[in-house]
């Protein structure tokens, strides 16, 4: 299993006050301690920076990190986090999910018994009663699809770990390679350049209920089915040169999440 000391975990938010305390607050629940918690406020004017201070306020075993990014946009939040990021092993997390307590340390362990190529762990998505038929079901259709088509992302990037090393040599999310939504599937696919993905049972998360409704920054059927289709010596191509081109017609750069229209509550980076 990852030493307790390995762990880097960023979040990225803008004002987020509705939902970021829960958030931290399940962190700070890990099993796995210390960890660096690095969070990025992305100019937020709700007081959610605040009250991150607050959450982690005379908390010891916890390593917080504070950082501002005023260019506007989670890609470059990601990336002064990411940048700052100094365990073995990264944690991507969004301001709005909740996360068990062996969050770390199943991911760890996935880790732990798989060899060195493997440079991404990804947790599923999950609602409140992840044993439930429902839950149970999704996390065993994710399993099945990460082997069926292992060189592609079936998780958020809510729920992505990384190797911290490969995640920087991949570039990580960066606006100057991919400024487009869907971003977590793009970085993914650099990432399966470097190394494998794995999906384990025991490892998944609780995103909002305000993700229910997206339409507003997803890909159509068709792309949806040609980039499932696509051979991974093809995908160069399919984000690139097809993808890419659709989704700047569309105008759907990643800023629009800031201005998102999906869901209720306090705004995503």
């Amino acid at each position: 299993m990852a030493s307790p000391a390995t762990w880097s975990v960023v979040i990225p938010y803008y004002n987020e006050a509705a939902f970021l305390p829960a958030t931290i607050a399940s962190l700070l629940r890990q099993t796995v301690k210390p960890f660096e918690l690095i969070l990025v406020d992305n100019g937020s004017t709700d007081g959610s920076g605040d009250l991150a201070r607050d959450a982690l306020e005379g908390v010891g075993d916890v390593r917080p990190v504070f950082l501002l990014e005023e260019r506007k946009g989670q890609a470059h939040a990601l990336e002064a986090g990411i940048g700052r990021a100094s365990g073995a092993f990264t944690a991507i997390c969004d301001a709005d999910t909740i996360y068990p307590p062996h969050y770390l340390e199943a991911a760890g362990a996935v880790y732990e018994r798989s060899p060195a190529s493997v440079a991404a762990v990804l947790a599923v998505g999950v609602g409140p009663r992840p044993d439930s038929v429902d839950g149970r079901a999704k996390r065993l259709k994710t399993l099945a699809m990460g082997r069926l088509l292992a060189k592609q992302c079936h998780s958020g990037g809510y729920a992505h770990t990384f190797r911290t090393a490969t995640l920087k040599r991949a570039g990580g999310y960066s606006k100057a390679l991919w400024p487009y939504v869907l971003k977590d599937h793009e970085l993914m696919h650099r990432i399966s350049k470097l190394g494998d993905i794995r999906y384990a049972w025991d490892l998944w998360c609780q995103p909002s209920d305000r993700r229910a409704d997206r339409s507003g920054v997803r890909w159509t059927l068709p792309e949806r089915l040609l980039y499932h289709a696509t051979p991974f010596r093809r995908k160069d191509w399919f984000f690139y040169e097809f993808f890419g081109p659709r989704l700047k017609a569309r105008n759907m750069d990643e800023i629009r999440l800031r201005n998102r229209s999906w869901g209720e509550g306090g705004e995503s980076v």
